[in-house]
Order: C-alpha cells, then structure tokens, then sequence
C-alpha cells in the first residue's frame, strides 16, 4: 500500500471555518463540501492512504498573525506525527522579523504566504524584504502562484522573486501558475531551482501537458497536494493516477519528495 503526503492544506478554528470555507467557495466561483477543520481533512485523508499533512493558513492583516500561528501550532501538537505546520508572515507587519521568531518559536517549518489574498506583488519590494527574512532564517516558502484574474503572483512575478532570492526555497503552488501554465513552462520551469504542488491544477489542465511541465520542473521537485478543503483526496488522487508516469515519478511525487523537504519519518 503506497504512502501519500497531502503538501498544501488549508485548516481553520472551528468558529470561522465556515465562514473562511464560503469566502473561498466565493473567491473561485467553486462549491465546496468539506468543513475546512483539522477532522474533516483527516477523515477524508484516511480513505486514500494519506499519511501525512502539510496545514497552514494565511494572515490577511498584520494583526491576525501570531493568532493564526499559534492555531496552527496547536494543531499539530493535537496530531503529531501527523501534521507538519507551516506559519504565516505579512509583509506589512511592523515586526516581520519578531513574527518569524514567535513562528518558529512555536515549532512551525516554514511560511505560507498568498499574493492574491495579502495584496502585494511577488515582484515587489517588500515581498523580496519578506524573503529575504525567511531565507535568513534557513525556512522554506509556499506561495500561491497564478491567476489570470490578478497581476500578483502570475509567472513573471514569480520569475522576479526566484531570480531576486537564490538559496530561498521556494514552493510554488499550483505548479507555478494556476490557470498560466503555458507561461510557467516558457518562463520558470527548467529556469529556476524551485518545488511546485500539484493542487488545484490536475483538473484543469490536459493530462499531456500536466506531464510535460512536472518532467520540465524535475519529478523530484513536485508534490502532491489537494487544497484542502477546496477539493477531496479521493478525485484529486485519481486524476493523478491517470497521468501516465512511471512508478518512480508516482512514488516520488506522492510521498517521496514531501518526505524529504518535511523531515518526515526521519
């Protein structure tokens, strides 16, 4: 039986996870059926083998910060071994730096951080400021990364922010691009050293092209991910399956890769 680590999850606190689930159902003109909690995410893991989680959530002002860390934190002290949690920054907090060490503080092994929701260009000063910040702190990144709605987080601000914080690790989400995948492949991908998830991509885009841009980035460098609650484990794994990759590129993407940029199982 295969193991599966889900890299990209979204969990809130039980008194505004049904109102964060509804702004997301608005924000993508999507209905969604999970509750956004800690329970429904691993209840509805448990049925595809999922073993492990990457959770976090997104500060949309600076005063929401240290709240949302310390749920998250709390969280994965509820679940060890089970959880891997990363924390959230906001480039107009007045204390960037004090944010990060009350994060890591807490246990948290990385930052999640969302353009299109905190207002700011990955091309933009204090987003390469709010790099800086992580990279010095030897942290990996998750950004949101696409949107042809928005001029935000699309490949070539993204290309802007590899290229201005080598040695930041950097996770794009949505394989880079969400909805630009043709401009990912022509301007990031085999350019810069970066992971990509594969959530909220599968179903969108042809299954070719899906194989072409992971192989293009490294099969090494792409995890699997659903974006929960947005969507459940059970059709997001089948569309992956029915990508044609070998058995190694499964294994790697599924559980390998994320294993090994977590530290799980060490």
């Amino acid at each position: 039986m295969r193991k599966i680590i889900n890299s990209h999850c979204h969990i809130y606190p039980a008194d505004i996870a049904a109102r964060a689930v509804a702004g997301i159902s608005e924000f993508y003109h999507i209905d969604i059926e999970m509750n956004g909690m800690s329970d429904g995410l691993i209840e509805d893991g448990k049925k595809a083998c999922v073993v492990h989680y990457l959770v976090h959530s997104v500060a949309t002002k600076p005063t929401q910060v240290h709240t949302i860390n310390e749920f998250i934190a709390s969280e994965v002290k509820k679940h060890p071994g089970v959880f891997t949690g990363f924390g959230t920054l906001h480039p107009d907090s007045e204390d960037v730096e004090g944010d990060l060490k009350h994060l890591m503080d807490l246990g948290l092994k990385g930052v999640k951080i969302h353009p299109d929701f905190q207002f700011f260009s990955l091309a933009e000063e204090r987003a390469i400021k709010l790099g800086q910040v992580i990279r010095n702190a030897g942290l990996p990144v998750l950004t949101h990364c696409g949107d042809f709605r928005y001029k935000l987080s699309n490949p070539d601000q993204l290309a802007v922010f590899l290229k201005e914080l080598p040695g930041l690790t950097v996770i794009g989400a949505h394989l880079g691009g969400w909805s630009m995948w043709s401009e990912v492949e022509e301007k990031i991908a085999g350019r810069y050293d970066m992971y990509v998830d594969t959530c909220s991509s599968l179903r969108f885009m042809d299954k070719n092209d899906a194989v072409r841009l992971m192989r293009k980035f490294g099969t090494d460098r792409v995890l699997f991910a659903t974006d929960y609650p947005t969507w459940d484990h059970a059709s997001e794994i089948a569309l992956f399956n029915a990508l044609e990759l070998t058995e190694k590129e499964q294994e790697q993407i599924l559980y390998e890769n994320a294993a090994k940029l977590l530290g799980v199982g060490v």
